[in-house]
Formats: C-alpha cells, structure tokens, sequence
C-alpha cells in the first residue's frame, strides 16, 4: 500500500513539474512573440505577422495583437504587385534538336534561411497539370507519392489552392480555376486569381484571367495560386517581405522551355522557409522568363523516381491534394 502511495506521489511530482516546465515555455513564447510584434523592429513584426498568416494553425495570433485594419496594412507594404497582364510566351522558343529533351536535372537549393529542391525538366511537353478522380469535399484528395505511382509519372510536385477550412482539409476540392486537358473542370470564386497552365505549345502561361479566356488563348492544363513572380522576362514587384518566412512551391519556365519546379522547405529548424522575394531570386538564378507560386505551405512537396526529395512541414506526412504538376517519363 505504502509503495502504490509512493508511486502516486512520484507521479503527481512529475506531472506537477512537467505542467510548470510546459507553462514556462508557453509564457516564454508568448513574451518573446509580445516583443516581436510591439518591439522597435518593423521587418521583424511584419515578418513574423505574415509568416503567421500563411500557416492554418497559428494564422490567429496575429489578430490576438492588432486590428483587421492593420493587418491589411501589412500585408499590402509586404506583397507582390497585382497586375492583369499575363505571360505572352515571346520570350520563350523550345528548339527541338539543341538540347537533351531527356535530361532531367536535380539541383540542392539554399539560402540564408532555407534549403530545398529544384527539378530542371529540359521537354516542357512532359510537364502536365494532373487531377483526382472526382471533386468531392467528402471523398478527399490524394498523396503525391500514390499519384505518381498511379500514373506511372517519374516525378511531380503539388499543384493549386484547394479548401482546407482549419487547416485540416482532406484535400478534395480545388479552389479558383481547374482545366484539364482543354476542359475547364472547376470555375468557382476564389481569392486565388492568378492562373498557372500551359498552352498547346507546352509554354507556361501565367496571369490573372479567366477560365474562357484561358481556353480562347489555347491553355490546356491550368490550376489557380500565386503570385506571379517573373513575367515576360520582368521580375514582379514584391514589396517588404513578401509573405514571410515559409514553405513554398513555384514553377517557372526558361528562355529555351525548360520547365523550373521548385520546392523550398519550411517550418523546420534546418529550414525556416522562403519569401516570395527568396523564390524569385532562385527561379531567375535559373533561367526562369516567366514564373509563379504553386501551393505551399504543408503541401510542399516533390517526389522523383518514387522517393519524397524534400521535408514535409507536418508531422503526419504529406498531405492529401485534389491536383498536381507531373512529370511524364
């Protein structure tokens, strides 16, 4: 009886002593994160506000400390310009004898605060927007891995915005513009206006416009996210830290065709994440004449020949998503 008491009481310290340490930590948080935002450092505030912003499980703190009027305030010092041009595809000429159409490269990508993956495809006619089966928030959408495997594709990376109230979405309904294979497959209101596809001659098209108008100009695979990043060989204005520190997904495309995935890793201690400034200074590095943000976030993710090349932010694995850019073998 005295050694089942003991246990109890050991037990009771422990549990006492783990409570304190937890609450330590989150005061410590909570300090630490009260100095950034009411601290003398504007860059700092404003990149902590937005990297928040960009996550489904922290996007409310923010909104804890300052009004939705400052907020947006922000957000428009620290964005990409908008802009109702879209990519012309004269800066791009796809030669069909001078290059490697097979090639495939990988490239390590780093920076001060991030490191990830780049997939230099030299044929942009192997590079194609890839959907599930049926839209349906209730069925869910699927894993990039299964997807690749499913389509005897060698590679792919995540493809536009879907819903995912709470950051707990299963993936199963896109959100703004899907087109697949010449058929506008989803055509719905959304605050993810830039559309990202390619025309009948594997040129990248980017830019704000609808799904008729996608379609008048010969797009045959398109999905919606953003921003634009590089249009018409021109970087896009992005203002401040353009969407703070976090994981991301871009596609590009080079002066001879070939086609720029990227992937940044984020949230992580070895990866913090990219701004938006961050992917345009690689993907113009690169080649990249016209360019755009894919999702990113907890659907960053790129997978070749099988094997998941960069570090998913969650700790459940990769997510479930209703499209993808793939790459045919």
């Amino acid at each position: 009886m005295k050694k089942k008491k003991s246990l109890v009481k050991i037990i009771g310290v422990i549990s006492t002593l783990f409570a304190s340490i937890l609450l330590s930590v989150v005061i410590l948080i909570v300090a630490v994160v009260t100095l950034i935002f009411y601290g003398p450092s504007t860059t700092a505030r404003d990149m902590l506000v937005l990297t928040s912003l960009e996550t489904s499980a922290m996007k409310f703190v923010p909104h804890l400390y300052f009004s939705q009027e400052k907020i947006d305030a922000i957000i428009l010092a620290n964005s990409a310009r908008e802009t109702d041009e879209t990519s012309d595809g004269d800066d791009v000429t796809i030669p069909t004898d001078e290059i490697d159409l097979e090639k495939i490269e990988i490239v390590d990508i780093s920076g001060p605060t991030f490191v990830g993956k780049l997939m230099i495809v030299n044929d942009p006619s192997r590079v194609y927007v890839s959907v599930i089966k049926n839209f349906a928030p209730d069925k869910g959408g699927q894993r990039l891995l299964d997807m690749v495997k499913a389509e005897n594709a060698i590679g792919g990376v995540n493809g536009g915005a879907f819903s995912d109230v709470g950051g707990v979405g299963n993936g199963g309904m896109p959100l703004g513009i899907v087109i697949k294979d010449g058929e506008i497959l989803v055509n719905s209101a959304s605050s993810y206006r830039v559309l990202i596809g390619f025309d009948t001659n594997h040129k990248l098209v980017v830019g704000s416009m609808t799904a008729q108008a996608a379609i008048d100009r010969g797009v045959v695979d398109a999905v919606s996210f953003g921003p634009v990043l590089v249009l018409n060989g021109e970087r896009a204005a992005i203002t401040g830290s353009g969407g703070g520190l976090n994981p991301r997904t871009a596609i590009g495309q080079r002066a001879d065709g070939a086609i720029l995935l990227l992937v940044i890793d984020g949230r992580q201690p070895t990866s913090l994440g990219a701004t938006f400034n961050d992917v345009a200074d690689v993907l113009i590095e690169y080649g990249a004449v016209n360019a755009a943000a894919l999702d990113g976030g907890s659907s960053t993710l790129m997978v070749y020949e099988n094997k998941i090349l960069n570090q998913t932010s969650l700790l459940t694995g990769p997510r479930r998503i209703p499209t993808f850019i793939m790459v045919s073998k």
